[in-house]
């Protein structure tokens, strides 16, 4: 756990050097001219580098860490020998590429390209959206996502491109939103579901519309055998255990949701309606609300519910730099950062255990791999 530790307090501590600074730009036409880098730029550079080094690292070098990651493995063992795998044909094709170009079966080198490409994708997110990136980063950190990015690599790729392309939904841009969808199921399909849940989050809702939200969530009390038999057509996989992976009430993400929801309205509400980008935040932590109290039943629920509670990592910076009084502003930020790091400690203490699993940390320049099924002639 002190390499977990230390790495999350190295780069929350560097990412508290990172400060947004305004160009001198010059502009002809669409093109952008830098005039001049300031001081705080290169630190910024420096910083982000640093940062990205350090989480990317600790990432690929890692060896049977992750509650799949001897899974992932044979997945791709599988891949090289042309035979079936229930994995998306983006994971399949890089795997397959790489093996090809290694020579072997170097199944590191996949999950260090899936690696890059989530701490990419979810830095580069929080740098574009956060208007405080250094606490939309703490978050990101002190909540588990980069510590489950490690677990789960193909959704979490997925969540960081399905955060990436929330700023094309409030922009408007279309054609990039439904290509950066795309691209990540590909890796996850699970994303197809953002094609819905994005556009919907960012309309300016009508009375009428949280009245029809209301009844679908009483109708899952009644038709929940219904839309369970619904969810495996969509999602075949589940249709033989779907038991399995119905983890029930999650009271924690209930209670993130209850608390952001509330926080948001009592700090300004106001502006919530005035702002798109802030009402389609809003939005999404109230439909991940009513799909964690409503859809517990639902073998999916965590994948869609994360693709809309990922949005806190921007939307709670937001509402805690729009407070104007300064002292009650830093007396929130400290309750804020105590709760996040007493969250981070809860999940340090189960993160040894089946569903995560990422303790203890191993490394290929210490440890070796343990042999596949496909080794053992399973």
């Amino acid at each position: 756990m002190a390499i977990y530790l230390t790495l999350t307090a190295v780069v929350i501590l560097t990412a508290m050097l990172i400060k947004k600074t305004e160009l001198n730009t010059g502009y002809t036409g669409d093109l952008r001219i830098h005039r001049g880098m300031k001081r705080q730029d290169m630190v910024n550079i420096i910083a982000m580098t640093a940062i990205f080094l350090a989480l990317f690292l600790v990432s690929a070098l890692r060896v049977n860490v992750g509650n799949d990651y001897a899974k992932y493995a044979e997945f791709m063992h599988l891949i090289y020998c042309d035979s079936y795998v229930p994995t998306e044909p983006g994971f399949n094709a890089v795997t397959y590429v790489i093996y090809h170009l290694s020579g072997f079966e170097n199944f590191m080198l996949v999950f260090a390209f899936i690696a890059f490409f989530t701490v990419l994708f979810f830095i580069k997110a929080i740098w574009d959206q956060s208007e405080w990136f250094t606490l939309s980063f703490a978050m990101f950190m002190l909540l588990g996502y980069y510590f489950q990015s490690i677990s789960t690599v193909r959704y979490y790729l997925a969540l960081g491109i399905a955060l990436y392309s929330l700023k094309y939904v409030t922009k408007g841009d279309w054609p990039r939103f439904v290509f950066f969808v795309i691209l990540g199921a590909l890796f996850h399909k699970s994303m197809l579901v953002v094609l819905v849940l994005y556009p919907l989050a960012g309309l300016k809702w009508k009375r009428w519309m949280y009245g029809v939200g209301a009844a679908l969530c009483v109708s899952c009390i009644f038709l929940h055998e219904q839309y369970l038999e619904l969810a495996k057509l969509i999602y075949p996989s589940y249709r033989n255990n779907a038991e399995e992976y119905v983890s029930g009430i999650s009271y924690t993400n209930i209670a993130r949701c209850v608390a952001v929801i509330a926080f948001a309205l009592w700090v300004y509400r106001d502006k919530i309606r005035e702002n798109k980008t802030y009402m389609l935040y809003f939005h999404c932590n109230l439909m991940g609300l009513a799909l964690y109290v409503f859809g517990a039943f639902l073998p999916i629920v965590s994948r869609i519910g994360y693709y809309l509670t990922v949005t806190q990592i921007l939307f709670v910076p937001a509402i805690i730099k729009s407070i104007k009084d300064d002292r009650k502003r830093k007396l929130i930020t400290l309750m804020a950062c105590l709760a996040f790091v007493l969250y981070f400690a809860v999940y340090m203490r189960g993160a040894g255990k089946d569903g995560i699993r990422i303790l203890p940390y191993q490394t290929i320049m210490f440890h070796d791999m343990p042999p596949l099924l496909s080794d053992k002639g399973y």
